[in-house]
């Protein structure tokens, strides 16, 4: 598949109209048309269903809309990234991460940085590990933060000073909010909203000494604003990790910690034998400078 080829899909596929396509793409509509055709006999499957007033993805064609926007962001950063001169350093940073506080780490490393190469600039993607893993195998991100625990066996990665601590997010008029901590025993049968992060259960059963699914799981989540609406309606308890909904100033929720205390360390991680961009490589340079002073 040719890169202009899947610029021009994605136009046909935003437009639902080959006849407008054409028109923004600055193409005659029989040549984009052509186009198209070509490229569903190289795939050898149907992309659209032409109607009499729009044209219809298929299943196929939503498939390759998805991989083919995925397949020019990382060109399109590529050839950002290599296409200015060297002597400054330009180029765009992509890093995914999960919710917690210890990204204070990574926004003060953006900072000096930019001071310094204020071409640089940072796209941030927030999702839970297996959100920012995937789009880090996919080449997407060139760096992601992960919360303990996590599989990094794939990755080069450095630890980060910070721990995260784990508890429970409740209303302040629940049955276990006059408590300092939260033990085991508290959270039996009660009612949860948990992690979606698949690896996450098992940290939080080993505290738990016994299956989190023992537990009646009423709902999850990948980042905790939507889960802080639904305790506050009275959903249930969310297990999540602490400083990340602001409950000094909220009149509904506070945070009470785990005991025995559960905690998390902070990783921040990028692909084994990926040739980083040069702004990448000085990013890692003054995030370790950082780290050491």
């Amino acid at each position: 598949m040719e890169i202009r080829v899947l610029r021009y899909f994605i136009a046909v596929a935003n437009e639902r109209s080959i006849s407008k396509a054409a028109e923004s793409l600055h193409l005659t509509q029989p040549t984009l048309s052509r186009q198209l055709k070509e490229l569903e006999e190289q795939l050898e499957t149907t992309l659209f269903i032409r109607g009499n007033r729009e044209i219809i993805l298929t299943e196929s064609g939503h498939y390759l809309l998805q991989k083919a926007k995925e397949i020019l962001a990382l060109v399109d950063r590529t050839e950002h990234n290599l296409s200015k001169s060297s002597e400054d350093i330009h180029g765009e940073i992509a890093i995914g991460c999960g919710e917690t506080e210890g990204m204070r780490i990574i926004a003060k490393t953006f900072y000096r940085l930019q001071s310094r190469h204020p071409n640089i600039t940072f796209h941030l993607y927030s999702g839970n590990a297996d959100d920012v893993s995937e789009r880090l195998e996919k080449g997407l991100l060139d760096f992601g933060v992960f919360i303990d625990p996590t599989d990094k066996n794939q990755y080069d990665f450095i630890k980060l000073p910070y721990q995260d601590r784990w508890g429970i997010l409740m209303r302040r008029d629940s049955p276990l909010a006059n408590k300092d901590t939260i033990q085991p025993s508290d959270i039996v049968d009660q009612p949860l909203l948990v992690s979606r992060q698949s690896i996450v259960d098992n940290q939080l059963s080993g505290w738990l000494g016994r299956s989190i699914n023992q537990n009646p799981i009423v709902a999850t989540y990948n980042l905790i604003f939507n889960a802080a609406i639904m305790v506050e309606e009275g959903l249930g308890y969310a297990l999540c990790l602490d400083q990340l909904i602001d409950t000094s100033s909220n009149q509904t929720l506070q945070f009470v910690p785990f005991a025995p205390p559960l905690k998390a360390n902070l990783n921040i991680a990028w692909k084994k034998n990926q040739g980083l961009s040069p702004a990448g490589q000085a990013f890692l340079q003054e995030l370790r400078h950082g780290l050491t002073t």
